[in-house]
């Protein structure tokens, strides 16, 4: 760790003081940090050469102005070591610089300035920081029960305020199809009319899904869309039957279990309507992964299926995107490039590095953000038994592309339902993906949760107030 000289008497971060300081709370835990003595006001938000959309971000979410006069300063530059996604934040009695080498530092510099403010005012110090994972992400399941495009823009807020990345939206499944596809209006008109239970369902008009996209990417979140196939396509079959074997439109799915569905893998004509479908996703996705699902095709024979995620994957590497799957696909031949997310099966997980694949680590046991904290949880499901707070937080993803946080919606009717049980999980999760593996604990990591209590109530945040947490 190099010797800064901005503040006399500065102390590493894990040192003990008798006074209470915001630096010592951040979470995600920024890879170093360094205190001073006393706080200073914030001024006006002061935009570097080519920081000006950022600079009305911060001022907007600090309750500042853009100026000129000494305040925030944004600036890019700086330590090239701290790559595309780190930044550097220095408080002085004089101003609070942030400074990174791309814009995404500059947000990430933002998020952490944001936690420390505190009555208009910071306290003196640095950080410096930079990412462990390039892929921090959360999947939210919108095909069981459907969240509208404001619920979701909410979950990227509350996602990009700790600094997660990729936007795992999980858009068809067998209870709904969510997403409007040109020249297959019933996939949404009939597919997407319901949900689990029976309720209103809902989907994106092509429209609403760019709104999605663009709000993201202006909080620097890639949205992955998936499209699950080829099982987990009840909400498909029954709007068009000719995508099953027997050309037999079932009826609409509403139950929680699944349904093992399957496209018929041996029909051109299925393979002309996925086509059709990625090549519209992608069209809406600047994103550079395209997520084929792939997951518990039971009702797939072992040989169609593996025929089928190949030519699939073809289809995907024609429009110029990598494929994504879960875990299962790494039983077929995967192009460069691939990415694979693990959920359970270990051998799998072999078998996605022995091809090179990409790994996201969601291990069910620990990611799944559905899994009941105990058993007292009114929500969400225990097959992969309780995942309390600290269970989801001590854990090591180990050497993989990143960490991502599923959440299964069977269960889940309203976003109320959804924040209960994402946070605080999701707090322990974009810590494990951004911060070092080492330096940090459940035994201090708890304390600073609790202090993201009053955060996130001031937030509105329905979270989980989990007994395992001192909060105040």
């Amino acid at each position: 760790m190099r010797r800064w000289a901005l503040v006399a008497a500065l102390v590493v971060f894990a040192a003990p003081a008798a006074a209470a300081n915001p630096l010592r709370d951040l979470i995600p835990k920024p890879l170093e940090v360094r205190l001073g003595h006393g706080s200073v006001a914030l001024g006006d938000v002061v935009a570097g050469p080519g920081t000006a959309g950022l600079a009305k971000y911060a001022a907007s979410v600090l309750g500042l102005h853009v100026g000129t006069t000494p305040g925030v300063l944004l600036s890019l530059g700086g330590d090239s070591s701290l790559g595309s996604e780190g930044y550097a934040l220095s408080v002085t009695r004089a101003r609070v610089g942030i400074t990174a080498p791309r814009p995404a530092g500059i947000f990430y510099g933002i998020q952490t300035l944001r936690q420390l403010v505190s009555a208009g005012r910071v306290p003196i110090g640095e950080v410096r920081d930079r990412p462990r994972y390039a892929w921090r992400g959360a999947m939210l399941d919108v095909a069981r029960h459907f969240f509208g495009v404001r619920d979701v823009e909410r979950f990227v807020d509350l996602m990009a305020a700790y600094k997660l990345n990729r936007l795992h939206l999980h858009l068809t499944d067998d209870q709904g199809w969510r997403i409007a596809i040109a020249g297959w209006p019933r996939l949404t008109s009939h597919g997407g009319s319901t949900a689990v239970g029976g309720g209103r369902g809902g989907w994106y008009t092509q429209a609403d899904y760019r709104r999605i996209v663009a709000y993201a990417q202006a909080r620097f979140v890639t949205v992955v869309p998936e499209i699950d196939m080829p099982g987990h396509v009840g909400s498909a079959l029954s709007s068009y039957g000719g995508l099953s074997c027997d050309g037999v439109a079932p009826p609409l799915e509403t139950r929680l279990s699944p349904a093992f569905s399957s496209l018929c893998t041996t029909k051109a004509s299925t393979y002309a309507f996925v086509a059709d479908v990625l090549r519209q996703v992608a069209a809406l996705t600047p994103g550079p992964w395209l997520h084929i699902g792939g997951d518990e095709a039971q009702a797939t024979k072992g040989a169609d299926y593996a025929r089928f995620v190949e030519r699939v994957q073809a289809i995907v590497s024609g429009l110029g995107k990598h494929l994504v799957g879960w875990e299962e696909v790494a039983k077929t031949k995967l192009a460069p490039g691939s990415v694979v997310q693990h959920w359970h099966d270990n051998s799998l997980l072999s078998a996605a590095r022995r091809q090179g694949a990409g790994v996201i680590q969601s291990p069910a046991d620990k990611a799944y953000m559905d899994m009941k904290y105990d058993a007292s949880t009114k929500l969400g499901l225990s097959w992969a038994g309780y995942t309390s707070v600290r269970d989801a937080y001590e854990w090591d993803p180990g050497q993989a592309l990143g960490v991502e946080a599923p959440l299964w919606s069977e269960t889940l009717r309203t976003f109320a339902d959804v924040e209960y049980m994402a946070f605080p999980r999701l707090l322990g999760y974009a810590e494990l993906a951004w911060s070092p593996a080492t330096g940090r604990s459940w035994r201090e990591y708890r304390l600073r949760l609790a202090a993201q209590g009053p955060r996130l109530a001031a937030l509105g945040v329905n979270f989980y107030r989990s007994p395992e947490v001192p909060w105040p």
